[in-house]
């Protein structure tokens, strides 16, 4: 059995030190022979690094470490390009001046191969003539890699002034692209996120979105086939581990790690982190999520007091969820993009995509997170979530509610927009962390219940007011009967109806039934 690759980016690391790897070199191959500009997002951790360092070894004429490949069937003539790779990945970027320094450190590490010109003013001249140089000396068109555009722009989302500083370098850098179109061979940019290519982008102009297509759509993660065909005997190793068979230990990877859907006709793709991981470990946990949170989360939660609930089953068209130039007034297209929500379905009437959460690692990791961040003596003590799960689980509503009175008692949470929203998003993140069914404004023949919540032992029924009596939203359960459909259940119910003050922001009272 090969070694499991947990963060190797470089295909030549990978191929020569004997770890397992998933072959794309078929994908690889027509993108390489296709005269293009590329653009291609994805999640981080996804494999967009070794994508391009796949890139890099192949127009490098390294033929000797796709021996076994599906492009070693495919190539016959391996000839050798000038290749020119950035790699925005590294820094910071807390100024225009660190992302100058750096494009100055790549192009000096080229011009020591290629030349340079004294007269060059600007990274732009220097890099057009870079390309030229590399074209005359070689006689060969010129590749460009281009590794997390956008990281000096997401480093930066909440300051706009920096962030149009920085655009405009880069824009100048990039627009050397047309400049120089006879010289280069192909361009491969690689990205979290879409900001606007007419913004960022408009000088090139036979940039080729591979991001949401079909063909592609599985040139980064894993597929079901991958695993049965590359990975199986590492999941009989981890079903053997955890005392289960091979087709649940199947089951529950597909569950916590797949549901990635980047065009509506796309098959299923795993997290390529998060699978290797939990293979190599042999353990389900939340890798991708715990492996570090972008700033840019941090951003949105702050901005958007994100609402969970609305974050189920939203619906976007495509050109929505291709930029995130909107963010300050849509979140979603950058939840999309960097992997906290896919793609479920597609109305092709409406021409209209419906996202969700895509499988068991984010459904628990970011309610979690969104409820740790807002209040964070969740993580910890008399308000560990593992508290209120204990009281919910054992049917302990006034156990349930004391706690979460408390918890909102001891926050500094601003609330903004509607406070009965408010509410009703935070019962909705701690019941979503059960792992049992939750759903609110679930309707019925006679009205909208509030809030319910599914145990294996018990079923939940809540209903909200706000500057109300708890009895007045008691007796709207009983009179519009939000208990009938569960009825013949078997499972023991319970009805509350809970009053917050607008005035307080905090819980009046409650009363059951």
């Amino acid at each position: 059995m090969k070694k499991i690759p947990i963060g190797i980016q470089a295909f030549s690391s990978l191929i020569e030190g004997g770890f397992v790897y998933l072959d794309k070199t078929d994908m690889i191959y027509n993108i390489a022979n296709t005269k293009a500009c590329y653009f291609f997002s994805r999640p981080r951790r996804f494999g967009k690094s070794l994508t391009l360092s796949t890139l890099h070894e192949y127009f490098d004429g390294q033929k000797d470490l796709f021996v076994g490949t599906k492009m070693e069937k495919l190539e016959t003539k391996w000839e050798k390009y000038p290749v020119m790779h950035f790699d925005f990945n590294s820094e910071n970027y807390d100024s225009v001046e660190a992302v100058k320094s750096l494009i100055s450190f790549f192009l000096s590490d080229m011009e020591k191969i290629y030349g340079y010109d004294s007269n060059a003013e600007s990274n732009s001249q220097r890099f057009m003539n870079l390309i030229k140089n590399a074209f005359n000396k070689t006689g060969k068109q010129v590749v460009i890699l281009v590794d997390e555009y956008d990281k000096p722009l997401l480093n930066n989302i909440s300051n706009k002034p920096l962030q149009e500083k920085i655009r405009a370098e880069m824009k100048a850098f990039y627009g050397v692209l047309k400049t120089c179109d006879k010289q280069i061979k192909m361009a491969f940019i690689t990205g979290v996120t879409k900001f606007s290519k007419v913004s960022l982008f408009s000088d090139v102009n036979n940039l080729k979105d591979i991001s949401n297509t079909l063909e592609y759509s599985s040139l980064c993660g894993a597929t079901e086939k991958e695993i049965h065909d590359e990975l199986d005997l590492y999941v009989q190793a981890m079903a053997d581990f955890n005392k289960i068979s091979k087709d649940e230990c199947y089951k529950q990877l597909k569950i916590w790690y797949e549901g990635y859907h980047f065009s509506e006709d796309s098959e299923d793709v795993y997290n390529p982190f998060g699978l290797m991981k939990a293979l190599d470990e042999k353990k389900f946990n939340e890798y991708w999520f715990e492996s570090g949170t972008p700033s840019f989360l941090v951003e949105i939660i702050k901005k958007h007091r994100m609402q969970l609930v609305d974050l189920d089953n939203v619906k976007r068209t495509l050109p929505q969820l291709s930029k995130i130039d909107n963010f300050n007034d849509d979140p979603v297209p950058l939840l999309f993009q960097s992997g906290y929500l896919t793609i479920k379905s597609y109305d092709p009437i409406l021409k209209r995509y419906s996202l969700s959460m895509p499988n068991k690692e984010i459904s628990e990791a970011l309610p979690t997170f969104i409820l740790n961040f807002n209040f964070p003596k969740t993580d910890g003590g008399e308000f560990d979530i593992t508290n209120f799960i204990e009281d919910v689980l054992n049917g302990d509503i006034d156990g349930f509610m004391k706690r979460f009175c408390a918890l909102l008692a001891d926050s500094s949470y601003e609330i903004v927009g509607e406070a009965e929203k408010y509410f009703q998003n935070v019962f909705y993140l701690i019941f979503k962390l059960l792992g049992f069914y939750t759903e609110v404004e679930r309707n019925t023949s006679d009205g909208r219940m509030d809030a319910v919540v599914k145990t294996p032992q018990h079923i939940y029924v809540f209903e909200f007011k706000l500057d109300a009596p708890a009895q007045e939203a008691l007796d709207q359960i009983n009179s519009k009967e939000y208990a009938l459909p569960f009825a013949v259940d078997g499972r023991k119910l319970y009805k509350i109806g809970v009053s917050f003050s607008s005035e307080t922001r905090k819980v009046r009272e409650w009363v059951k039934e």
